[in-house]
């Protein structure tokens, strides 16, 4: 089967390089291009890691001007995701682009649904998708066996330094935007969208080292549930306490860690009667050997036309809207 003629546009986020190694690490599906990053800052940080080894860096008129080329990986920085999308959506190319989505929700409302028009392959790099023990509390909860879903909590924080924090300020919700997109995705792939309300609660705990919301609470609901999203940037051993819980009246799934590696436990109706012990059990599940190979490798499926993307335009876009509403932002 031809390979998929496959460049990068950016290498500012901090995920490029490990995309573009999962993009090399299979040859017999891609044919690996070129890498361009138009801002010297970057250009000068970066085009000397290994995953770009042995790649022509190209300027943005070359990457454009390659014969064939079908898709682009855009790792830009955040800032300048949607400019660098939306400029490969309009010359027609299938895109890989990180996440989140820009803080202008009508900019990338704009580039999803010119992507949809052309029918082009939009794949949002949000890796959890990817991750065996999340994949596996989800199908769970979506499968029936949990019962009727009345709780979802989720948690993803970290104790950044002040440098990491100041990068977080550049944006006007840093905490939020940079990880609640992850939360709400896994919320949304169980209850779907369409909730009734979102309320955020945004706070700062350092503000004489950095000027940034760095301890964030969104509260979703729904009709016959609440879900919770939670964030920060100063929490001690935050990285061990990032949870998935879902609750449902026959059972209830927990992923703390949710990588490195994760842990699963369950507890369901049926082989615990109501008591004030913890009766959960753990559960093996798959260990990722990749972060991003599978994300990888369905891209190409998507291209293809082997697989259907689940995660579609509409989707994406709903998605955008509610992590921009968690950081308390306008999206009309």
């Amino acid at each position: 089967m031809e390979r998929i003629k496959i460049a990068q546009l950016g290498i500012g986020h901090n995920h490029g390089e490990e995309k573009m190694k999962a993009f090399r690490k299979f040859p017999e599906i891609f044919d690996v291009v070129g890498v361009c990053e138009p801002d010297p800052v970057w250009l000068e940080r970066r085009k000397d890691l290994p995953g770009y080894a042995g790649l022509p860096f190209l300027t943005q008129e070359e990457l454009f001007a390659i014969p064939g080329l079908q898709a682009v990986s855009v790792e830009a920085d955040v800032k300048d995701l949607d400019a660098a999308a939306l400029a490969c959506i309009q010359r027609g190319y299938h895109i890989h682009m990180d996440k989140p989505g820009g803080e202008n929700f009508r900019e990338f409302e704009r580039l999803m649904l010119l992507a949809k028009e052309k029918r082009r392959v939009v794949q949002m790099g949000y890796m959890y998708r990817y991750n065996p023990a999340i994949r596996y509390a989800l199908d769970l909860a979506k499968e029936g066996r949990l019962g009727k879903i009345f709780e979802i909590d989720t948690q993803m924080s970290t104790c950044h330094p002040v440098a990491y924090r100041q990068w977080l300020q550049s944006f006007s919700c840093g905490t939020m935007y940079i990880f609640g997109c992850h939360l709400l995705d896994m919320i949304f792939q169980v209850l779907g969208p369409d909730y009734q309300k979102l309320t955020p609660y945004l706070r700062q705990t350092k503000p004489e080292e950095v000027a940034l919301r760095d301890n964030a609470l969104a509260v979703v609901e729904y009709p016959d549930a609440t879900c919770t999203v939670r964030t920060a940037s100063v929490e001690v051993n935050g990285f061990g306490r990032r949870q998935l819980v879902i609750c449902g009246t026959e059972g209830t799934v927990e992923v703390k860690p949710l990588e490195g590696p994760p842990t699963v436990t369950v507890s369901f109706a049926k082989d615990n009667p109501p008591t004030y012990q913890d009766t959960k059990q753990v559960v093996e599940v798959a260990q990722m050997t990749g972060r991003y190979d599978l994300m990888a490798q369905d891209f190409a499926a998507y291209i293809r036309g082997e697989k259907r993307n689940p995660f579609d335009h509409d989707y994406e876009i709903a998605l955008q809207k509610a992590t921009l509403q968690a950081c308390g932002l306008p999206t009309d």
